[in-house]
């Protein structure tokens, strides 16, 4: 019976002290030492208490394998969670990878796709020379301007048998037997794709690889003719340079389209007046080079001196001018990038330099001069005409002859026919 009341205040002693001990986070103890932080805790609650030392210590052991407990327990939650925050980090690094190649993925398909969006509305003249363009859907309204065969535009509406189009400058109506509307593999067919370069130095590489062998360098904001989009889902397309076809990377070019468009009436009547005028001059200038070579042949002078400066600049201003000051540099080098018609120059430095003598200001860029002067066809060339190909670009010097800086082996020469390789436009300047 002694024992029994002792029995009871020791659990009433214990309960006491678990409900006196002070709360804590059981993470904040180190699992190393253990014993002695729960102790300490121990001590502290008991230093004024008259509890015996082996109730201190009960109690102090039964802390210690409980907490003990706890903090392993603990630690295998924390282990665990660092483990699943370590698998996470991992998957969400390579989902965002794989995130990212898709969007790069995603973003070279929508470049190389970006102008099928509007093929449907797009219209291509096939004819032998144009198709007009009137004000009204009637073959009596009022002329606009023409579509030359092969030339785009984009159509506005149907009414009849005849398209409200937008092509250049014009809007107006065609005839429908004359355009093919929605055909999507005639509209590539007559556009030309261009590289627009967009870094400061791109390499243009004989392969695919940026292993392989470096053909040229292209500066920024240099257009190159693009000559194959197979490679291009894998990073790379194929252009044409001076000197042949290489490889560059679609990171550090942008990919376009470009087309012919209409010509308005204004447009061709400016047009004709200018090469009126050249004409005339030619003709002048003929008649004042038989006077001049008939007086040397009698010993005498037919004109003045004023006469004969006005002859020469007539001269000068002539496409056969252009051929004849051209020729002289027959046989000097080819440089990549120069414009020097003595020392070194390329395609494109050639027939800006030539022309700069008659004080014609040129683009230095085979695919900018696709845009200088106006258009002729290839037919109606004359000698002068700058003569544009995929890549490259030359003088015409008639009879079926065209005069360029060729490549570094062959330098500024001739070569026939005009067309050995494929002509993309013909340019007239005078």
């Amino acid at each position: 019976m002694k024992n029994k009341p002792l029995k009871i205040a020791t659990c009433c002693l214990a309960g006491t002290l678990f409900a006196s001990v002070p709360a804590y986070n059981v993470m904040a103890a180190p699992v190393a030492g253990f014993s002695e932080y729960a102790s300490a805790i121990v001590e502290s609650e008991l230093k004024t208490s008259s509890t015996s030392a082996g109730v201190s210590k009960t109690v102090t052991g039964y802390l210690e394998k409980n907490l003990a407990s706890k903090m392993k327990e603990a630690a295998s939650q924390e282990e665990s969670k660092d483990q699943a925050s370590a698998s996470d980090t991992e998957k969400t690094g390579k989902e965002k990878t794989a995130n990212k190649s898709k969007a790069k993925k995603a973003s070279k398909e929508d470049t190389l796709n970006k102008d099928r969006t509007d093929y449907a509305n797009m219209a291509v003249a096939q004819v032998n020379d144009y198709v007009n363009i009137r004000k009204k859907p009637n073959e009596n309204a009022q002329l606009l301007g023409k579509l030359y065969s092969d030339s785009v535009a984009e159509v506005i509406r149907k009414k009849g048998d005849w398209y409200k189009i937008r092509s250049g400058s014009v809007t107006g109506y065609v005839k429908g037997d004359f355009i093919v509307v929605g055909d999507e593999e005639l509209i590539k067919s007559v556009g030309v794709q261009i590289a627009k370069v967009n870094t400061t130095t791109l390499k243009v590489r004989s392969k695919a690889s940026k292993k392989s062998e470096v053909l040229t360098l292209v500066p920024d904001g240099e257009e190159l003719t693009v000559a194959s989009m197979k490679a291009y889902k894998d990073g790379w397309v194929k252009v044409a340079v001076e000197g042949g076809k290489g490889f560059v990377s679609t990171d550090y070019v942008d990919i376009t389209r470009e087309y012919t468009y209409a010509e308005s009436k204004a447009e061709e009547e400016a047009r004709l007046a200018i090469e009126q005028a050249r004409i005339e001059a030619e003709e002048a200038a003929r008649r004042a080079q038989e006077q001049a070579d008939a007086a040397a042949a009698s010993g005498t002078s037919s004109s003045s001196s004023s006469d004969t400066e006005s002859s020469s600049g007539s001269v000068s201003s002539s496409g056969q001018s252009v051929v004849n000051y051209a020729s002289q540099f027959l046989g000097n080098p080819y440089v990549y990038g120069g414009s020097s018609l003595t020392n070194g120059t390329d395609c494109s430095g050639f027939v800006m330099s030539v022309y700069a003598h008659f004080g014609v200001s040129l683009p230095h860029s085979s695919s900018a001069l696709r845009g200088a002067g106006y258009s002729v066809s290839y037919s109606s060339m004359q000698p002068g005409d700058i003569v544009c190909y995929d890549g490259h670009v030359a003088i015409y010097a008639g009879g079926n002859t065209v005069i360029h800086a060729s490549n570094p082996a062959d330098g500024i020469k001739y070569t026939s026919p005009a067309n050995y390789r494929t002509v993309v436009a013909v340019r007239r300047i005078f």
